[in-house]
């Protein structure tokens, strides 16, 4: 049986003949020796055909069809005209080599051309990929190399496309920049603190708040200049006319030690440099409250958004934290102590990540595990709910958070929670009515804009425009609203007139008539 075998090449497609096979035997060790010699190679795979692409796009969509195993009409087309013909109700005595296996089953469903995928058809494909610039004569030098790197990056953007309003690797980022903030505030504020108490040591007593003690340290620079004067400034800042009179009164008595200017300087600078950093932290958290919103919704307002982002970061995106069971998503953080724990034979640990959530501090000490694992359920279906939905809605997510604190109240008073099934109808009841709502609301817009639009036709048909004074004294026409508008008029008087003047004057019409 004869064999062919098919190379999607980045510039075109390309069918080999594949004869000889008996010499070498279809052994995969003897192949492979026979693809590094070119001379031993070209002597077993000749070109039968090739149908280069006609632009980067058609050659980006048939590279996209073949990697998700469908054949394109061009590459039926090439098949068809390119190999044998196969005989009504006789069987073809050829078979076709591909390089994946689905590919191979739809152009079998679809031409009944018996195709194979095995070792041996991928030794003969790497030497064909190996000497393609050679076999084809066609091909100049550096084309090959040009279209692959061509295709290498669009085929790479297409494949990286995606929603930007839900892109989980800015929270993943942003969580993970924001617990940095959170360490370097920490530490450059213990720094301020203990520069500036060697002189002023009685503020870190006074002011306990790190972002005010920074703020503070940077408006009294010297404490000896300190007086009454600056109790108005000191109470902007500290938000406690007292506080402020005690740090006045505290400067007049300090045991610090005076610092030249130029130290005053580098403590301000510094100061300044934490103030800063607290603020990008300030808004960071608002960023991330806002990707959240949209990324994940019902994670959000179901456990939290920095919880949310934690789990997301911790799984690696949506889509990996919405595959993993509400088990593994209990303990997702915990994987020191699970290990321990089953090295040791030891206890399991109850939860991990999630241990941050207000309803697991909420719970007493013998129904935390129950909780995490209640818990972690309703958080793997809001991931789900995420990653799956069309349209975003935070409807299930507040579903989801009545129905853990509805648990919390079973577990605390005994009060039996509602069934998971009513609250899913009442949360799919409430995105319907929502979703009606901003129809009708989006409805109302246009019908507004349609009546506004009509108001202005009326208003210019009814309006009596100003004639411009025509050049070398031409008169100008008369607009079509003022004609429009003498018929109106004509037409009132005429309702306006009796019926005995009406048959006066059709008495007076008749007599003409008959004179004539």
């Amino acid at each position: 049986m004869a064999l062919y075998v098919l190379y999607e090449s980045p510039s075109g497609y390309s069918l080999f003949h594949a004869h000889g096979i008996d010499e070498i035997g279809q052994n995969n060790e003897a192949v492979r020796n026979s693809v590094t010699d070119l001379n031993r190679f070209g002597k077993v795979v000749k070109l039968v055909g090739f149908s280069p692409f006609d632009s980067a796009l058609d050659a980006l969509n048939q590279c996209n069809s073949v990697s998700e195993g469908h054949m394109t009409d061009e590459l039926r087309n090439f098949l068809e005209l390119t190999l044998p013909k196969i005989k009504e109700g006789k069987k073809p005595k050829y078979s076709l080599g591909v390089a994946e296996p689905k590919i191979g089953s739809h152009i079998f469903e679809e031409t009944k051309i018996p195709c194979q995928s095995n070792d041996f058809i991928s030794e003969l494909l790497r030497g064909v990929r190996q000497h393609f610039d050679k076999l084809i004569s066609s091909l100049k030098s550096g084309d090959l190399e040009k279209a692959q790197l061509g295709l290498g990056h669009s085929y790479s953007r297409a494949k990286v496309k995606f929603n930007v309003n839900r892109v989980d690797n800015m929270v993943i980022q942003a969580i993970f920049l924001l617990d940095t903030l959170d360490k370097d505030v920490n530490t450059f504020a213990m720094r301020v603190r203990e520069w500036y108490s060697w002189h002023f040591p009685e503020l870190v007593k006074i002011i306990n708040d790190n972002y005010l003690y920074a703020k503070v340290a940077k408006y009294v620079d010297d404490k000896s200049t300190l007086s009454e004067d600056s109790v108005p400034g000191l109470t902007e800042i500290v938000g406690d006319e007292d506080k402020a009179k005690e740090i006045v009164e505290a400067a007049k008595a300090s045991m610090g030690q005076d610092l030249s200017p130029v130290d005053l300087i580098n403590v301000k600078q510094f100061s300044q440099r934490v103030m800063d950093l607290a603020q990008y932290r300030k808004n960071l958290y608002d960023y991330l409250v806002a990707k959240m919103n949209d990324i994940a919704p019902n994670l959000a307002a179901l456990i939290g958004e920095v919880v949310g982002a934690r789990l997301i970061s911790h799984a690696g995106s949506l889509t990996n934290l919405a595959k993993c069971p509400s088990s593994t998503l209990q303990i997702l953080g915990a994987e020191k102590a699970l290990f321990r724990a089953l090295k040791t034979r030891g206890n399991t640990p109850k939860y991990g990540l999630i241990f941050h959530s207000s309803f697991i501090g909420r719970a007493s000490t013998k129904n935390k595990g129950r909780m995490a694992r209640y818990l972690a359920n309703k958080c793997s279906i809001a991931s789900r709910l995420d990653c799956f939905l069309e349209k975003s809605t935070t409807v299930f997510g507040e579903k989801l958070r009545e129905q853990v604190e509805e648990r919390l109240d079973f577990y605390d008073k005994g009060v039996a929670p509602r069934k998971n099934i009513d609250m899913m109808k009442s949360a799919l009841e409430n995105s319907v009515e929502k979703a009606m709502d901003v129809d009708e609301v989006s409805v109302e817009k246009s019908a507004k804009k349609s009546k506004k639009k009509k108001s202005k036709a009326e208003l210019t048909e009814d309006g009596k425009p100003m004639a411009e004074d025509a050049p070398n004294g031409e008169a100008t026409e008369e607009p079509e609203s003022e004609k429009k508008k003498k018929k109106k008029e004509k037409r009132k008087l005429d309702e306006e007139v009796p019926a005995e003047a009406q048959t006066a004057v059709i008495a007076k019409k008749k007599k003409k008539k008959s004179k004539e």
